[in-house]
């Protein structure tokens, strides 16, 4: 039977007791499973000490693999540490010198839920087969997940990192559940990918920390899954004064909200017939679609307006200049595009010189009247707009 699918038959539990990060790692290099309750670990628990040949632990019961870029160390027992303190670092990864050198995979679900990390805590490039459990945990140094892959529950509810937290390539496979989590001094989730549900309501920072968040990615983007994302940053955006960037988040989250009111988080669930009422039910959001978000941008898109009231002014100049759709108090002038396109302007602004007027037919009329409602419509939202947009702060 290989390694990997070996069932481990020993486990190392402890319960309120002082536990050495020596006797771990000698667990971890013998397959066993860890069940830690209310412990203290002392000494730094870095599991690159496993691959040092200084060191005696017997490693028969690992799978340690090298590509031409890294090693792969593949634990295959579950881990649970529940509400452990860890006096020193915690480190899942390769050293500080050479950090990319490493990729630990976990094939178990591993669990640290309430768990107290005083120093830093690394997992970059680790592999998350199963859970990643970190509910109600205190970091107090730096945190470390970039080009993590989680491929389980990723969970970090109501967990609180005074220091600094990257997570910078990480990829979450399954469901990401940061609820009321409090990052201190901020996150950077750039290149961050995620692929189900995510959940950040109720997080926020303290210190008015603004995550980044470049080419951050949602594949659940048109089910609104990212509204909370951007409601997070927005809140912290706008707290520390970056107002531009904090109504470029509201934008963000507005249209994730549209999206979630058309489609839902459930949409995958519904069945044919179901689906096909929800798309029919969205239609009453069409106002929204076409006023809120195409044309007014929430107020974050002032020159949408400026763009789409040229529109009306150029169409419908095009049909004020056909002979005989507007008409002359004043001498005859010839009819002609530019002729139609003063009309319109005057028309849309409401401006009147009264000079000019449309012909009697309802055609010319109608159009004239809706214009000019449009005209002192799109005027009002492109003040407030403007003002929304430029006047913060």
């Amino acid at each position: 039977m290989s390694i990997e699918n070996r069932k481990p038959t020993l486990l190392f539990q402890r319960e309120k007791q002082n536990v050495s990060a020596n006797d771990i790692l000698a667990a971890l290099a013998g397959g066993e499973d860890i069940a830690l309750n209310q412990c203290t670990i002392t000494g730094a628990l870095d599991i690159n000490r496993l691959l040092d040949p200084g060191e005696k632990f017997h490693m028969a019961a690992l799978s340690i693999t090298q590509t031409s870029e890294q090693k792969i160390l593949t634990l295959t027992q579950s881990m649970v540490f529940d509400k452990c303190t860890f006096e020193e670092n915690v480190v899942f990864s390769g050293p500080w010198d050479d950090k990319d050198s490493l990729s630990v995979e976990f094939k178990k679900d591993v669990i640290f839920n309430s768990s107290q990390f005083p120093g830093q805590t690394r997992f970059r490039n680790a592999v998350f087969r199963g859970t990643a459990g970190f509910d109600g945990c205190t970091f107090g140094g730096v945190v470390t997940f970039n080009n993590a892959s989680i491929q389980g529950d990723a969970k970090f509810r109501t967990a609180v990192f005074n220091g600094y937290c990257l997570f910078g390539g990480a990829v979450f496979k399954d469901s990401a559940r940061f609820t009321n989590t409090h990052f201190v001094k901020g996150a950077n989730f750039s290149h961050v990918k995620f692929f189900s549900h995510t959940d950040f309501d109720g997080v926020y920072s303290s210190s008015r920390a603004v995550p980044t968040f470049d080419s951050i990615f949602f594949a659940r983007k048109k089910y609104g899954d990212d509204e909370s994302f951007w409601r997070f940053a927005k809140q912290s955006a706008q707290e520390a004064g970056h107002y531009r960037l904090a109504g470029d988040c509201f934008y963000n989250e507005r249209c994730a909200n549209l999206r979630k009111k058309s489609f839902g988080p459930d949409y995958d669930a519904l069945s044919p017939a179901g689906k096909l009422v929800r798309i029919i039910s969205s239609v009453r959001l069409l106002p929204e679609l076409v006023f809120g978000k195409m044309l007014f941008g929430y107020g974050e898109r002032p020159v949408r307006v400026l763009f789409a009231g040229a529109l009306i002014i150029f169409v419908c100049a095009f049909f004020y200049a056909q002979p005989g759709a507007v008409h002359f108090r004043g001498p005859v002038v010839k009819e002609s595009f530019l002729q139609g396109l003063y009309f319109s302007t005057i028309t849309f602004t409401t401006l009147g010189y009264g000079d000019l007027y449309p012909a009697a037919d309802a055609f010319h009329r109608g159009l004239s009247m809706i214009e000019a409602v449009a005209g002192s419509c799109m005027m009002a939202l492109f003040v407030i707009s403007l003002a929304k947009r430029f006047s913060r702060g």
